[in-house]
């Protein structure tokens, strides 16, 4: 970092949005700079005004509903005061963006390559030939392997953290004085996340780029910030280098999200899971019974490889490979593995979303993998699912009273006279009140939208919640929130969850027992504490490894990526290899074999 004149400064800027009649202030009067080579973070919960406030500086709000008003200053220029034209020139070129989600930057229809070389051809003036070049040479720079071969390739044919990078690759395309990186790496696994944010901070070293980082995650603020801005409701908080903003906060709202974070090792020495800010312990006498609730017994999920005209099946691929667990009632068993280890995939075969190919699924000692349609319609009531978007899985036409009381209808669990009781009684539960029933989806925010999902989830009086994902987009506070709700909705009601997460920390503060999964196996499994204070295999200790820490003085070190020279998984076409569970500990396993797990 230098100490050069600033290549952003910000003065005074005020963003206010249309609604309805009214001119509302989204963000108030705010200042701030950053020098070249520096990475200012830009912290707050949702709704604190960072992505408004990102998206005003490149002028990416429709000026037929927003106000801005202040100071733009960069390059010399005033960016309020350049016209559409002029804008256009800088954005994309000077001034680059990364969004939170790529598939909402990305065009599924058109190839990665032509959409990199679209960019280098207007803004650097590049013939066809030497836009592909360097289009090659920039995939190649952000570690997408066999550049060449997949600039033919679309989106929907990379995985998530490979599609981040894509838009690195298009965002660093033009040598940007200042890349603007809104919470990049939030819905990304602790590995991918790792090896992102080292690219962006090797770019940003090699470049000599600034970088305004936004993001609610803590973790990641200590690892990439020189400086941090905190927000909330539109307003600045205060202001502070890294280190001194975590060694001594000034404010009671930058306190509270510090607080907030979960840390990975909190829980040493504690024998069971604990909600945030509470000093009550969940007592083993209430957590299980002898016998398992569910039983996976090798359970198998294979998908084919088509190739062809014909469209022929040339593959199998195993996403779910001969995994065998058990939950019992009122446990919270973690599952945990990078983005693409079968995690979600297990999760829609326990319950039927897709069929199983191999193996058993015993809830309560009925299969429910051999269950007719109307046994399936009983045991479903029994094992719900809720998913890691809630946006995707509401009805946006539907009020969230009718998309609670459906499922009671549905299953006669509640006479229609007392629907709007049983409703309001699912919506107190979960922390919301009775007369929200009225709304609408949008008519939430992220966190909210998620009690409503769990809501649901209950209105059918489950033994089994399955939570696939379910925390991973909310910010600090609200994740902490949707947790405690969840052990309290344990407590109560002795329901078992299967918890699904790559947050590391999280998994850590409320599961029982652990299983981690890794190409489609359970690789680990034992009590929490064995798994995170012990671990048996060494996949468990690259992910533990590339967990964040919430402090800038203890940066976790280059996480390279787990098995490179056999990150491909076999089809089952090859001999699979001599496999083992070998017992470390009660109740504690690791899967051994000759070779690296596939």
């Amino acid at each position: 970092m230098t100490t050069h004149e600033p290549v952003l400064d910000v003065r005074n800027l005020s963003v206010k949005l249309m609604s309805g009649n009214t001119w509302n202030t989204i963000v108030h009067p705010l200042s701030f700079s950053i020098l070249p080579g520096e990475t200012l973070a830009l912290v707050g919960e949702s709704g604190s005004g960072k992505s408004v406030t990102a998206n005003a500086l490149l002028q990416l709000l429709p000026s037929s509903v927003c106000r801005l008003s202040g100071e733009i200053n960069f390059g010399g220029q005033n960016l309020l005061s350049l016209s559409a034209r002029q804008m256009q020139a800088i954005r994309g070129n000077r001034i680059a963006m990364i969004f939170q989600e790529p598939m909402s930057s990305l065009n599924p229809v058109l190839t990665i390559g032509s959409q990199i070389t679209e960019v280098l051809r207007k803004h650097r003036q590049l013939d066809t030939a030497a836009a592909k070049a360097e289009a090659i040479r920039l995939l190649d720079r952000v570690q997408i392997r066999s550049a060449a071969s997949r600039l033919n390739d679309y989106p929907l044919q990379f995985s998530g953290g490979m599609r981040q990078r894509v838009v690195i690759a298009i965002a660093l395309a033009c040598h940007p004085a200042l890349l603007i990186a809104d919470e990049p790496t939030t819905a990304l696994d602790v590995t991918v996340q790792a090896e992102i944010l080292q690219l962006i901070n090797t770019l940003r070293q090699e470049e000599k780029m600034s970088v305004l980082f936004i993001t609610h995650d803590m973790g990641v603020v200590a690892e990439v910030a020189d400086r941090t801005l905190v927000m909330n409701q539109g307003r600045e908080v205060e202001t502070a280098t890294t280190e001194q903003l975590f060694r001594q906060p000034r404010q009671a709202y930058t306190r509270k999200l510090l607080s907030a974070v979960p840390k990975l090792g909190d829980m040493q020495g504690i024998l069971h899971p604990q909600p945030f800010h509470s000093p009550e312990i969940i007592t083993q006498s209430t957590l299980r019974g002898n016998e398992p609730i569910l039983r996976v017994n090798q359970l198998s999920q294979r998908f084919p490889v088509r190739e062809g005209w014909l469209q022929k099946v040339k593959a199998q691929i195993d996403a779910v490979n001969q995994v065998t667990l058990h939950l019992y009632a009122g446990e919270t068993l973690g599952l945990v593995g990078e983005s693409g280890c079968g995690k979600s995939t297990l999760a829609r075969t326990l319950t039927r979303l897709i069929k199983a190919s191999d193996g058993e699924v015993i809830l309560q000692n009925e299969n429910l993998l051999k269950a007719d349609r109307l046994q399936l319609e009983g045991m479903r009531r029994k094992i719900q699912l809720i998913f890691q978007d809630p946006w995707e899985s509401l009805n946006p036409r539907q009020r969230v009273g009718d998309a609670l009381a459906e499922p009671m209808l549905a299953h006669g669990l509640v006479p229609a006279s007392e629907i709007s009781q049983a409703v309001a009684e699912l919506l107190i539960n979960v922390g919301l009140s009775p007369d929200m029933a009225e709304r609408f989806p949008h008519q939430f925010s992220g966190g909210q939208r998620q009690r409503i999902c769990i809501a649901r989830a209950l209105a059918v009086r489950p033994l089994i919640l399955i939570a696939d994902e379910s925390v991973s987009a909310l910010d600090v506070t609200v994740r902490a929130e949707v947790i405690n709700l969840l052990m309290e909705l344990q407590r109560k009601q002795g329901i078992s969850i299967l918890f699904i997460s790559h947050d590391m920390a999280v998994v850590e503060r409320i599961s029982h027992r652990v299983a981690v999964m890794y190409q489609g196996r359970i690789v680990e499994t034992g009590s929490r504490q064995a798994v995170f204070e012990h671990p048996g295999h060494s996949y468990t200790r690259h992910l533990l490894a590339a967990v964040p820490v919430a402090d800038p003085q203890h940066k976790r070190s280059q996480v390279v990526p787990y098995n490179t020279h056999n990150s491909q998984r076999r089809d089952v076409s090859q001999a699979l290899v001599p496999l083992v569970y070998r017992e470390i500990g009660h109740q504690h396993f690791i899967l051994e074999s000759n070779q690296p797990v596939a």
